[in-house]
């Protein structure tokens, strides 16, 4: 199995700068490569990947994406002078040349190539490419918004030319819209492009009309592209992660990539000059983990834009130490999104619901009224300039009026061991896993609770000591000893109780209990908000009083992996990461009829939560699950799970009635702004 992250960067890149007075083009300058490469080396991140060397793309390669007209065009930039090169720039919008941007576009495109080249041939994992100019706004006829060519336009034809790739995915956080890739493939059903940006009613760059909800793909490409329009500045990471869990993993994951790029593009974060939004570095450490799991983990990021050196560095440091596998920093303070980002969703939604079956139970309609609307026509009605009219202009003059302080990303250091495990002697595990030491005997008063609280009678010596190891499992977690644990136990209902009362006992930080699988959990274990338990299974439970009790029914089990997938991706982790737990246990039920591919996934997936700090328990009987749940624990990418077909209905309006009560009380599972809410409301009361 492939391992390691590549990072593809030359200072060659840098070699190119405006020359001449531009407003909207002075904010993209050459610090931007340089300060993030800094930052990765500061951090001691760079040399931790595998060094990839860039190269030029070759005109075949440049013509996957561009018209040959616009490229003969652009070979004459380097021969023109200074009056020249302005005048050329003046047809295209908010772009500038000069005479090397032709040989560092190049670069750039094949700097891309070169990372799409290690990652599918094995080389390495995942991996970043700092590029330099960017490339997501460049048409096929056209530069556009600092970009010449489309980087990552090239790279995904390159990819299905390349590696007969068929299904690809891209994913463009930043806060522009990348409207050149969503020409490039609108009409196309092999590549899925989900695009958020700011919009604020076609009052932002680039000012398109196509940029909105309603553009879906056109012909066989229509749901194929997806446009999350934010209508506000100061979009937070509550409203990051709502996108992720309500629009872009469902359809992502029915849709099933084998290869995913992301346009990294870091001027969504705070303090960023051109978006103007709240959203802290970390959460790209999140986001990045949220994608891992997709395609067998391969991921190809491209850096895009971002104009603040500062957030833009730590931005990119989050990001890559994700790809490299450490642990990504605790969530805190998440609520439910605002409400213009509500009625984004709502609106991308009931767009795509026509397309995909994970929204096929959507009741809420677009919304017809947005709240910010009335202010944007007030606005135009008194003369107000739209923030933001023109790329570059006018935004970087209100940050400097308005400076942003942000608190540095906290130091995201791994445990000396990754994967400690209580197994028997003669069961295998991968070479990396440590095993727990016999000589680490519990104290009396441990031994003599044990007994007191989980057996009647004379324990056996092996159940009692099964429990001692859960124990020391979650001890050396608490102590940073390990990263996490895994353990075979006898009787798993009574090591998930055992694991549940010491942590209770004896952590600070909150306990998320997921629980997969027919069985009942007592409801002390909830009572005092210490722990919150998901249960994923078959059967019906008793009515839930506490909102930290949560049971999702799927009519056949964990064995529906649509069904499963989508109790996990749309309530789950909106939960989880609302919860911000310090600790997870996850627990495997015999009979819960999950399967290898899905255990892995939803093992993988939980690993974004309380730095990583999962105990997964089985129970004697499935050691056929012990080497998928290691592989997990160990960070190694899991299997795809291939296109997922429909949820059965009645599972999903079950689903959707549980989120429904549920939201009052957990902001992140809302999807829908109030008036939507309203209809979903009244849609369930008429089933």
């Amino acid at each position: 199995m492939s391992s390691g992250t590549a990072l593809v960067y030359d200072e060659e890149m840098t070699r190119y700068k405006l020359l001449w007075v531009d407003p909207a083009c002075k904010i993209e300058v050459p610090e931007r490569l340089t300060v993030s490469h800094t930052a990765l080396q500061e951090e001691g991140l760079a040399e931790r990947c595998v060094s990839v060397p860039i190269r030029q793309a070759t005109d075949a390669e440049i013509l996957l994406a561009h018209s040959e007209e616009y490229l003969e065009a652009v070979k004459k930039t380097p021969h023109m002078s200074l009056d020249e090169l302005r005048t050329f720039t003046q047809q295209y919008g908010d772009v500038y040349f000069h005479p090397n941007i032709y040989h560092c576009a190049k670069l750039a495109i094949g700097a891309t190539l070169q990372l799409v080249d290690s990652v599918m041939t094995g080389k390495v994992r995942n991996g970043m490419a700092l590029v330099r100019p960017p490339g997501h706004h460049s048409q096929r006829s056209a530069a556009n918004g600092f970009c010449v060519f489309n980087n990552v336009a090239i790279a995904a034809h390159y990819a299905k030319k390349q590696y007969d790739i068929k299904r690809v995915l891209i994913v463009d956080w930043d806060v522009h819209h990348g409207q050149g890739v969503q020409f490039a493939f609108e009409d196309d059903p092999s590549v899925l492009y989900f695009s958020w940006h700011r919009y604020e009613h076609q009052g932002f760059w680039p000012n398109l009309r196509e940029s909105d909800y309603d553009s879906v793909g056109k012909e066989k490409g229509a749901g194929f592209n997806i446009n999350v329009p934010w209508n506000k500045v100061g979009m937070e990471n509550s409203d990051y992660l709502s996108v992720f869990f309500h629009v872009l993993l469902p359809i992502a994951y029915e849709f099933s990539p084998d290869l995913v790029f992301v346009c990294a593009g870091f001027d969504s974060a705070i303090g960023d000059p051109e978006g103007h939004m709240c959203a802290t570095p970390d959460i790209f450490a999140h986001l990045t983990h949220l994608l891992k799991s997709l395609a067998g983990g391969k991921l190809c990021a491209v850096l895009e834009g971002g104009y603040n050196l500062t957030s833009l560095a730590q931005s990119v440091c989050q990001t890559v130490q994700t790809l490299l596998g450490d642990p990504a920093p605790q969530t805190s303070e998440l609520n439910g999104p605002c409400e213009s980002a509500l009625e984004s969703i709502q609106c991308v939604r009931s767009a795509h619901k026509p397309y995909w079956a994970c929204l096929k139970h959507t009741v809420a309609p677009p919304v017809s009224e947005p709240s910010t609307k009335r202010c944007k026509l007030a606005e135009k009605e008194e003369g107000v300039q739209a923030e933001g009219g023109q790329k570059g202009e006018g935004d970087g003059q209100k940050a400097e009026e308005e400076e942003v302080v942000w608190m540095k990303p906290p130091s995201r250091l791994a445990p000396p061991v990754h994967t400690e495990v209580a197994l028997p002697a003669d069961l295998e595990v991968p070479d990396r896993c440590d095993r727990v030491r016999s000589s680490l005997a519990p104290t009396l008063e441990i031994l003599q609770r044990l007994r007191d609280n989980f057996f009647e009678g004379s324990a056996e010596e092996d159940a009692l000591m099964s429990l001692c190891s859960v124990i020391a499992l979650f001890e050396k977690m608490k102590k940073q000893e390990i990263r996490n644990g895994l353990a075979l136990v006898p009787d798993v209902s009574v090591a998930m109780l055992c694991a549940a009362q010491h942590a209770r006992m004896s952590l600070t930080n909150r306990l998320l209990l997921v629980y997969l699988g027919d069985g009942e959990i007592p409801t002390y274990v909830t009572e005092d908000g210490k722990a919150l338990v998901v249960q994923i299974s078959s059967k019906e439970p008793e009515e839930q009083k506490s909102r930290y009790q949560v049971s999702v029914t799927l009519l056949k089990g964990c064995s529906d992996v649509a069904g499963l997938m989508q109790a996990v991706l749309c309530l789950l982790l909106p939960l989880a990461y609302e919860y911000d737990p310090g600790l997870v246990l996850l627990v495997r039920v015999p009979g819960s009829g999950v399967g290898k591919a899905a255990w892995a996934q939803i093992t993988s997936l939980l690993q974004g939560l309380a730095q990583g700090h999962t105990l997964a328990l089985l129970q004697e009987g499935e050691e056929e699950a012990v080497g998928t749940t290691a592989a997990s624990l160990l960070g190694d990418p899991a299997p795809s799970l291939g296109p997922l077909g429909a949820p059965l209905p009645e599972d999903m309006e079950a689903m959707e009635r549980l989120r429904q009560r549920l939201q009052t009380h957990w902001g992140l599972l809302q999807n829908a702004a109030a008036k939507g809410k309203e209809v979903e409301e009244k849609g369930q009361n008429q089933d």
